[in-house]
């Protein structure tokens, strides 16, 4: 998406607020994934840091305990809802985490996601 929007000075990263390090995704966020033609075998999770958060412009999260984790760890920390940033400013509606659901969880989980960041690409290249 950051490549279509004609940015690639915009890099994106992940990193998870519960998350171990170094483990491959999960078999239904590969299948999504090739699904949108996108190839995730290669990513590995790693847990949210200080280091991470200071090497950040911006941070988007998924729900506000999220938020709220990234608070605590860097008070000043540039964090958002990626719903309340992206399309629908203002607004503060969770995305839901889809690890341990059906394959049905995670398609609806990058359909939502998907929907927010070209809202969040939008915003941005304008």
């Amino acid at each position: 998406m950051v490549s279509d929007a004609g940015r690639p000075d915009i890099e994106v990263e992940s990193a998870g607020v519960q998350a171990s390090s170094g483990s491959p995704a999960s078999d239904e966020a590969l299948l999504v994934g090739l699904e949108r033609n996108l190839d995730i075998s290669a990513h590995r999770s790693r847990p949210l840091t200080p280091e991470i958060l200071d090497q950040s412009d911006l941070i988007l999260a998924m729900s506000a305990s999220q938020v709220s984790h990234v608070k605590r760890m860097r008070p000043h920390a540039n964090v958002h809802l990626v719903t309340a940033f992206a399309s629908m400013p203002g607004e503060s509606r969770t995305i839901q985490d889809p690890f341990g659901g059906d394959l049905s969880v995670y398609r609806r989980t990058a359909d939502e996601l998907e929907h927010e960041l070209s809202g969040l690409l939008t915003r941005i290249v304008i």
